[in-house]
């Protein structure tokens, strides 16, 4: 795949993705999609965004890469780090920049 986009992930808001933990997956949800200010980048090559994951697993994984898997976008690696809990479960968040 190109280099991911904002765009990329709008549209599956709300959608799931699987981590891949290596003996099974871990179903999260995508959540939030947002742009992030650009002040003081000269020269990106995408503009920069979060997103927000879902897990309702009450186990914290810890911040690295992991493989996610969507029906639309297919494997991505990306960088994962817990940032919230609640009743329902953990918070991830995602920064491209």
């Amino acid at each position: 795949m190109e280099i991911v986009t904002l765009d990329h992930f709008a549209r599956c808001v709300g959608e799931g993705f699987e981590i891949d933990m290596g003996t099974g997956s871990l179903p999260f949800t995508l959540t939030e999609a947002r742009p992030l200010p650009e002040t003081g980048f000269n020269g990106i090559r995408r503009a920069p965004f979060s997103l927000l994951f879902r897990s309702t697993s009450q186990v914290v994984l810890p911040q690295k890469m992991y493989r996610l898997k969507n029906m639309a976008l297919g494997s991505l690696d990306i960088f994962l780090v817990p940032v919230a809990r609640d009743k329902d479960g953990i918070i991830y968040q995602a920064i491209f920049n």
